[in-house]
């Protein structure tokens, strides 16, 4: 089967890759891990199957992320995962796809040529950016053509990109580095303190995702984990209670919350009015942490709505922004 020239939106994160394909929807999902050779450079796994490796590789095996809070840390890696993705997504294709791709909202210029070069040569006829609040807003359904005020908080791995966003484009906006992985570092350093106990990122993962909060919960859970004894070196079981995850987590989300406040102060009346009246979508993985959604609306005092399938609208948004490219001229980048 050959596809002409496929249009196909990618959101390129920090935790995971996920592409949209023109007419087909959400084709791939995949955690943006890459296991490499260290002495041949070769590529041994990407996505999930790379994920299963971290922490548990040889020493001539590195399992790395090659994009770290937002950015691509490692060019040559990201490349790689890139192309074998497209690949993944086209399969045999004449013409080479065009491809818009994600970036946050505070990126520089040199970041973004890099996501450029590395789409182009893995194979991309046409490379076009954008940013991720809007992606994010258009993925949520939000009509952002109108000159309406539209407050968008994308919570993903690496960034936190808050925007207001009226006519097409970011009136006020900002992205800070505390996002899923700060959440899982804050986890990491409490057990160690607490507990004194290391845990692994994935450990550290599934603690968040299991009985992570950031606002009280009516009922304590707990869970049980592995790790090893800081003093005794050897391997120990502990159990952790959600009221724990909360005090681990505050000081994060609060970083996240602050950052909110700060746009809102720089917002002109009329928009935050209209964000008084619509309310605060958040969008993003990072945001579907437990009583998120609960300690922004009691900080802010305006109502928060989690956006349907939080975890795709960015990939959904880059993807149907490739059907509307005229209106987003200027905001997406050849």
């Amino acid at each position: 089967m050959f596809d002409f020239g496929q249009d196909i939106g990618i959101d390129l994160g920090t935790a995971t890759v996920i592409a949209y394909v023109k007419g087909k929807g959400i084709v791939l999902r995949e955690p943006s891990v890459v296991a490499v050779d260290k002495e041949t450079g070769d590529v041994l796994a990407v996505g999930k199957e790379a994920r299963r490796m971290l922490g548990r590789t040889p020493g001539n095996i590195v399992a790395t992320r090659p994009l770290r809070e937002g950015v691509i840390s490692d060019y040559t890696v990201t490349e790689k995962m890139l192309k074998y993705f497209i690949n993944r997504v086209c399969g045999k294709y004449i013409f080479a796809p065009r491809i818009m791709i994600c970036v946050p909202s505070r990126v520089t210029e040199v970041e973004k040529k890099a996501v450029i070069d590395a789409a182009t040569q893995a194979g991309a006829r046409k490379v076009y950016l954008i940013e991720e609040p809007l992606a994010a807003a258009i993925g949520a359904g939000l009509d952002i053509s109108k000159p309406c005020g539209n407050m968008v908080v994308d919570i993903g791995g690496g960034t936190a990109d808050i925007a207001v966003i009226s006519l097409g484009g970011s009136v006020v906006s900002t992205s800070i580095k505390v996002a899923g992985d700060k959440f899982d570092e804050a986890i990491v350093k409490y057990i160690k303190k607490k507990h004194n106990m290391m845990i692994g990122e994935r450990t550290a993962e599934d603690l968040k995702v299991n009985i992570g909060c950031v606002y009280p919960k009516v009922q304590d859970i707990k869970m049980e984990v592995k790790g090893r004894d800081l003093m005794t070196g050897l391997p120990k079981m502990a159990t952790i209670y959600s009221s724990e995850m909360l005090e681990a987590l505050a000081e994060p989300a609060m970083a996240i919350v602050e950052a909110v406040h700060s746009v809102l102060e720089k917002t002109p009346p009329e928009l935050a009015a209209d964000i008084s009246d619509r309310g605060i979508y958040m969008t993003g993985g990072g945001c579907l942490i437990d009583g998120l959604d609960k300690l922004l609306q009691e900080e802010t005092g305006i109502n928060v709505n989690v956006a349907e399938d939080a975890v795709s609208c960015v990939a959904l948004g880059t993807g149907k922004a490739l059907d509307n490219l005229d209106m987003l001229d200027g905001k997406a980048r050849k």
